[in-house]
């Protein structure tokens, strides 16, 4: 595993704020919201896989939505900062930041992954 010296040297001053420090991108800013390529979504920090693109969906709200992630990838922890009650969600390889988790969902999980585009790369089939 990288130092945090290291990690925060291959990243962009915004990734590094939203990956490690639990930032949020701007909405609708992200290079990913509107991106429909098959492939596999990755963690920027450790390239671990998370996210097939087929668990994406368009949410309105701005940011890449996912309906569920690959079994044991991403940490689901609760939080109750900024007076909100939501769960975060970070790599489950490198304790990255990568967005949040709804139950609010169009599919049959219910689930809303709402991610933030800095913190994943994707990998085409």
């Amino acid at each position: 595993m990288p130092t945090e010296e290291e990690i925060k040297a291959k990243l962009t001053p915004e990734e590094y704020v939203v990956l490690r420090e639990k930032g949020t991108e701007a909405p609708f800013s992200g290079k990913l919201l509107h991106d429909d390529r098959d492939g596999m979504y990755k963690c920027k920090v450790c390239n671990s896989d998370l996210f097939r693109s087929d668990a994406k969906f368009d949410s309105g709200t701005g940011w890449p939505s996912f309906d569920q992630a690959l079994p044991g990838s991403v940490i689901e922890t609760p939080d109750d900062a900024h007076g909100m009650s939501r769960t975060e969600v970070t790599c489950a390889k490198c304790g990255s930041h990568l967005g949040h988790l709804f139950d609010d969902g169009p599919t049959d999980t219910g689930k809303r992954y709402c991610l933030n585009s800095v913190c994943l790369d994707l990998s085409e089939h």
